[in-house]
């Protein structure tokens, strides 16, 4: 198990009535309506936990991928991460997680794009928390 050695941010989201409720954070910046999406017979009208994971992934891992680059001198044009979270049951009935990356690094070669990606896995807190425990393809498109 990895462990802080030296505490740097801690975010504090309160939750009430879980994927039918609403989340909100200490300071007031984030204020969400939870539901179930349509595809789960839900109304489809707020933000879902799976939503969530996604951006806050993608986030934390194109933050990553701009570490690797400012370290390595590696000049970019952009980044883009298509980031998509899987929920699904696995061969125990248990419910299961799975994130596909459509990653774009504009202005460099393809190989040195996914050599950044590649370092990312190794220093993003999300990749790093997930790495064993679920599955994470990251798809370097450009």
């Amino acid at each position: 198990m990895i462990t802080i050695e030296k505490k740097l941010y801690t975010a504090n989201v309160t939750v009430e009535g879980g994927r039918e409720g609403k989340a909100v954070s200490s300071d007031g910046n984030l204020n969400l309506d939870l539901r179930y999406p349509k595809e789960l017979g839900g109304p489809g009208n707020g933000v879902n936990p799976e939503q969530l994971f996604a951006a806050g992934f993608a986030a934390c891992f194109e933050g990553a991928m701009g570490t690797i680059t400012r370290k390595k001198g590696i000049k970019t044009e952009g980044v883009s991460i298509s980031s998509n979270v899987t929920l699904g049951k696995d061969a125990n009935d248990g419910y299961v997680l799975a994130v596909q990356f459509d990653i774009t690094v504009k202005g460099v070669d393809i190989e040195v794009a996914k050599e950044i990606v590649e370092e990312a896995h190794k220093v993003c807190p999300y990749a790093r928390a997930t790495q064993g425990n679920i599955e994470v393809i990251s798809n370097v498109i450009g």
